[in-house]
């Protein structure tokens, strides 16, 4: 083989030995294997053994998987018994594992139609819930006639709290012992406060909900938090007094309308003792440890739902709904949906949750020994394969679909040794029980002759090798300690002009024995290997991911590299679109390297030049704001969503040059958002609380304003013209007036000036009486 040999550099000493160093190593057992002259090492890869003579004596186990148990998977649940709806198949696998050889086997799950459903009503009856509880009377009846559109097989149940009735949670004076509204003017009259109080188990007679619903009564604790994780946890380990079916799908709906008091809240009213996690019902089934054990913590919540196969959905109000989204993340199989300030939208509420939740399937892993590494691969509805996940969404009752699971061994645990670990769908009771064995022994072991005359009758003849007694050395243990000489001098160097035993041992009996060394282990057959160094990352050998081997680290299944610091798992770079590095770039040592100019971030996810980041953008904001939208399951929503900073404002601002501004359209209105991308890698999203819409104008609005507009511009030309006019004639008055004091000469003396009377000279001559006269006439 060309290249470093990993099988005999290694330098193994015995088939165990050589089985560990690499899944690819084998082992020759033959006798008269190799020659004293040119060392041929015993441990090998399988075609370099063959080649050197040893075919039909070799020692090579691998892993291997076989089924045991598989039952086909079931079509239909009700109508038959639970021993026969099966939802995940095979049942059972058996495992033998060689370390570091990898072997797998194919899981398939479905969820069967018309399965059986057992819902129980955990309700907050604190004061402020006094309108829900109104609303809720007839709910047995409503929710059972939805439900029975989903399954044939539906019982229902019912349980209510409060709060730990002790101070400060809860008013504990003697005038509140029978009534703790007194002095309330609003609500003057309520029940004493109770912690949880089990009402009716899970039936199907849904005439019996209403009437335990109409009988209750609200009460009033002290401080805001409720006690609904008390509630929530003795509802999930009171099995036989809830009635909780093996057979069906467990759903326990938490309605609340305020925050949780949580673990370590039990210390303001000196409750130190942990919960134990066990069921305290007393025959009142009343919550008898209230006042003597702590608030659950979220991991226990977790593993109690877990091991009881039970949905947790909350209903809380909008106000609230941050917070119990978080929860989400922090106990696996919950969901959260918005629950209206009066509970009218519940019984929608509850069948969309159920939809949720039977609309995916997601494996999860118990009792996982340390030493195996469990790699899924997910085959969805859409036939295409997601390394790397073991969850499949969208999923209609009734679908199938499958995961590749490979497991590895990372070491041989103690001779004899077997470990179990289970895989099962989240929320269902079927399991896959996988039963693990080891090869970590040679089948030549087996066959060990202690004081064999092959080893000159001083060792135990083993897989072709002698195994001295104590005091003796050489191949064939023909040598005492101490022996010493020239003559055995020639084999305890690796060539010719080399230090005996590489100036790390002494050689005794043709064999090196190597010095002992506070760094580690010295050897190999001339002391030229040893285990410590190799190179380092960060300080840590082989990164802490391989062993050190003759100054190369071998390194640990997916693992590469001179010194193993670079992951070949892939599973970190996906984004959330499951896309390879967001299509941005490359997946290289388990990390993204972004190729795309602008991007950043893990996975890439972050451009804010990139085509597209608007539209992945408005994917987080419809599903945290408003839980619609692509990625509206809430552990999906988390998880993609994590470094998005929502803010809800009234108007959008634009003062930040480095914002970048977006719009999708939201029924003939358009919202509009603005991203920056922080220096922490988170992004700010600052968002409309409200879509910006524009109405159409009516026929009479246009009229009008058609009509006022030529009015107004009749006006505008009529003083234009009014002042166009005055403007002249102040012109030419201004002009004679000019030309009026430009004239010398008064009025009165005027040359163009004629009096009004004229007066002529007129010679004439008549007769007058017979006589002449000459003369004028005026």
């Amino acid at each position: 083989a060309e290249g470093l040999n990993l099988c005999t550099s290694g330098s193994a000493t015995s088939c165990e030995e050589c089985l560990l160093i690499h899944p690819k190593c084998a082992w020759c057992s033959k006798e008269d294997f190799g020659s004293t002259k040119s060392i041929t090492s015993r441990c090998d890869f399988l075609q370099n053994l063959i080649a050197n003579g040893c075919a039909g004596a070799i020692e090579n186990p691998s892993s291997s998987s076989s089924v045991v148990k598989n039952v086909p998977l079931s079509s239909k649940g009700s109508g038959q018994t639970h021993l026969d709806v099966t939802q995940i198949t095979p049942q059972k696998v058996a495992l033998n594992l060689r370390p570091g050889d990898r072997t797998s086997f194919r899981v398939q799950v479905r969820q069967v139609e018309d399965y059986p459903v057992d819902l129980y009503y955990l309700m907050d009856l604190s004061l402020s819930m006094n309108d829900d509880l109104d609303n809720i009377r007839n709910l047995g009846t409503k929710l059972a006639e939805e439900m029975r559109k989903l399954t044939s097989n539906f019982r229902l149940g019912f349980g209510s709290f409060v709060d730990k009735n002790i101070s400060p949670f809860s008013y504990t004076a003697p005038r509140y012992q029978n009534n703790p509204c007194i002095g309330y003017k609003l609500f003057p009259s309520c029940v004493p406060s109770f912690g949880f109080r089990h009402l009716l188990s899970l039936t199907d007679k849904v005439d019996r909900f209403n009437e335990e619903v109409q009988k209750q009564k609200v009460s009033r604790n002290r401080d805001a938090p409720e006690g609904g994780f008390d509630a929530i946890l003795q509802a999930a380990v009171c099995k036989e007094k809830i009635g909780w079916r093996k057979e069906a799908s467990h759903l326990l709906v938490f309605t609340t309308d305020d925050v949780p008091h949580i673990a370590l809240d039990g210390k303001l009213g000196g409750l130190v003792q942990p919960h134990d996690g066990q069921c305290h019902l007393n025959e009142a089934n009343e919550y008898s440890a209230s006042s003597q054990l702590d608030y659950p913590s979220l991991a226990l919540l977790g593993e109690k739902l877990a091991e009881n196969n039970i949905h947790l959905i909350f209903a809380v109000t909008k106000s609230h709904y941050i917070l119990y989204k978080n929860f989400t993340t922090l106990i696996p199989g919950t969901t959260v949906e918005i629950l209206h300030k009066d509970s009218k939208n519940i019984i929608e509420l509850i069948v969309k949750a159920y939809n949720s939740i039977r609309s995916k399937v997601e494996l999860t892993v118990w009792d996982i020994p340390e030493d195996i590494g469990l790699t899924f691969t997910a085959t969805c509805q859409d036939g295409l394969s997601y390394p790397g996940l073991r969850k499949c969404g969208d999923l209609k009752i009734g679908d199938t679909v499958s995961f590749e699971v490979a497991v590895e061994a990372r070491s041989c645990p103690a001779e004899d040794t077997s470990h179990t670990f289970t895989i099962k769908p989240a929320g269902f009771r079927d399991t896959l029980e996988v039963a693990v064995t080891y090869s970590c022994l040679c089948g030549c072991t087996g066959l060990a002759a202690p004081a064999s005359g092959k080893c000159s009758g001083n060792g135990t003849y083993a897989c072709g090798l002698c195994q001295c007694d104590p005091g003796y050395l050489g191949a064939r243990c023909e040598c005492e300690e101490g022996a010493s000489g020239d003559l055995h001098h020639g084999l305890c160097r690796e060539a010719e002009g080399k230090p005996l035993c590489s100036g790390r041992g002494e050689c005794s009996c043709n064999q090196c024995l190597c010095y002992e060394s506070e760094f580690g282990n010295i050897y190999g057959p001339f002391c030229e290997c040893d285990d410590f160094s190799c190179a380092r990352y960060k300080g840590v050998l082989c990164s802490g991911h391989g062993e050190c081997h003759c100054g190369e680290c071998k390194c640990h299944a997916g693992y590469i590299g001179d010194n193993c610091n670079c992951s070949t798992e892939m599973d970190s770079c996906v984004s959330s679109d499951g896309q390879m590095c967001s299509g941005r770039g490359a997946c290289v040592c388990g990390k993204c390297q972004c190729t795309e100019p602008g991007a950043f971030g893990e996975t890439c996810e972050k451009c804010p030049t990139c085509p597209g980041v608007c539209s992945t953008k408005r994917d987080c904001i419809e599903c945290k704001l408003f839980n619609s939208g692509r990625l509206a399951d809430n552990q999906t929503c988390q998880k993609h969503c994590k470094d998005e900073i929502i803010t809800t404002v009234d108007v959008l601002g634009t003062d930040d040059p480095n914002a970048i501004l977006c719009a999708y359209p939201v029924n003939n209105c358009v919202m509009k958002f603005t991203y920056l991308e922080l220096p922490s890698g988170k992004s700010n999203l600052t968002v409309l609380k409200e879509p910006a819409c524009s109405s159409a104008p009516s026929a009479v609005t246009i009229v009008l304003a058609v009509i006022g507009s030529v009015v107004l511009i009749g006006i505008i030309l009529l003083a234009l013209w009014k002042l166009l006019v005055t403007i002249h004639d102040r012109r030419e008055f201004d002009r004679f007036q000019s030309e009026r004091s430009r004239a010398r000469y008064e009025m009165a003396s005027n040359p163009l000036y004629r009096k009004p009377i004229s007066t002529h000279n007129v010679e004439f001559t008549f007769n007058k009486l017979n006589k002449s006269y000459n003369g004028t006439v005026d």
